[in-house]
């Protein structure tokens, strides 16, 4: 059954600073014992090395750990997903989401947010790229779905993961187990990490049928509209949490979204706040959004033709500055400049993840 959800937004001082949790805690706005889950940006590289996430992920731990009751095992297995890199304007920060006592809040047939997460099957090196990726994914989808209360998918707004990559060592690993990899170097693996586990959220949500091996990378017709795909080296599951609306529990908050058709559609990222409550004029400027809006999230990626809008960039021929990082920028840019404030969650490596050269974008409002 759904359960009534408090979410809010804080800054990141520094790469290990958690006192802004903390302070959630002491001030009684939520408790550490029911934090649900954690999506946030850190300021490292947010390459395979970008060990900032795993700072980031230990200092949220350890407050959850000293202010709750929870075992130490119990605290390891609360969702935190960090997504590394704030190139540009992003500013590192946290979104927190925590369950609220149900007689503390009124009860209400609207919509309101409701949170689930899952933990995959495990998934070996030579499970990434491939079907059994997608199949496992999935199958965690539909759990969180099920913990979250949500029985229809068009509920279903934000799929956050957290997907192991390669590294030379995974490689080697299955390689001694007589196994092959899709690719034989860690490089590009964040990439079909991602890509794959998109494929497995929109099989899950019926977006489309279970797609052939070739299909998966090459196939961009193929995509989820809601799925925002991680990876690092910290883990060897997929990390999934389910967002959406239920009724019936109450709340104050709502989940939307839309996609970015590319890098500089501002009105993606609009058409994601409506499509969570807000009401907005036809050419709306972040201060109609007031202090409603509590944070956007999205996915994004270079387009394969080199071009947005007709134009010719060199991100993709750079060889001194990761296209990754370029159209991170670009794209958080253009969101801050709609929201009116830079931390915003901004992810990168979006194959799979809404229309190719767009991406996904998931908006969560005050109702």
């Amino acid at each position: 059954m759904p359960v009534p959800i408090e979410v809010r937004k804080v800054p990141l001082h520094n790469v290990s600073d958690a006192s802004e949790l903390a302070k959630l805690i002491d001030d009684g706005v939520m408790e550490a014992d029911r934090v649900v889950a954690v999506i946030g940006k850190t300021e490292g590289n947010g390459g395979i090395n970008d060990y900032t996430r795993i700072i980031a992920d230990r200092a949220f731990r350890e407050v959850l750990l000293e202010k709750g009751s929870r075992s130490l095992d119990e605290v390891k297995q609360i969702p935190i997903v960090w997504s590394g890199g704030t190139d540009g304007v992003i500013s590192p920060h946290a979104t927190i989401f925590a369950t609220l006592p149900e007689d503390s809040v009124e009860k209400t047939d609207e919509p309101r947010l409701t949170v689930g997460y899952a933990m995959s099957e495990q998934l070996l090196p030579e499970d990434i790229g491939r079907i059994t990726m997608v199949e496992k994914v999935a199958e965690g989808v539909r759990r969180a779905m099920a913990e979250a209360g949500i029985t229809d998918p068009a509920d279903v707004h934000y799929v956050q993961t957290k997907t192991p990559l390669l590294t030379i060592d995974t490689i080697r690993d299955a390689h001694e187990r007589g196994k092959t990899t899709y690719m034989e170097e860690p490089h590009g693996s964040m990439d079909l990490s991602n890509g794959t586990t998109a494929l497995g959220i929109a099989v899950a949500l019926g977006e489309i049928e279970m797609p052939t091996q070739e299909q998966v990378m090459r196939d961009l017709s193929l995509f989820s509209s809601v799925a925002s795909c991680s990876s690092g080296v910290e883990l060897d599951q997929a990390q999934i949490v389910v967002v959406g609306n239920a009724r019936g529990h109450g709340g104050n908050y709502r989940v939307g979204h839309s996609v970015m058709k590319d890098a500089l559609d501002q009105d993606g990222i609009w058409a994601a706040i409506r499509n969570a409550g807000l009401e907005l004029p036809e050419r709306p400027h972040h201060t109609d959004l007031g202090d409603r809006l509590v944070n956007v999230f999205l996915k994004c990626e270079a387009d394969p033709t080199g071009k947005v809008r007709g134009r010719r960039n060199a991100m993709l021929d750079d060889s001194d500055v990761s296209w990754h990082r370029q159209i991170k920028a670009t794209v958080g840019g253009v969101t801050a400049s709609v929201t009116g404030d830079p931390a915003v969650f901004v992810s990168v490596a979006a194959v799979h993840q809404g229309p190719s050269g767009g991406g996904p974008v998931a908006a969560i409002v005050k109702a």
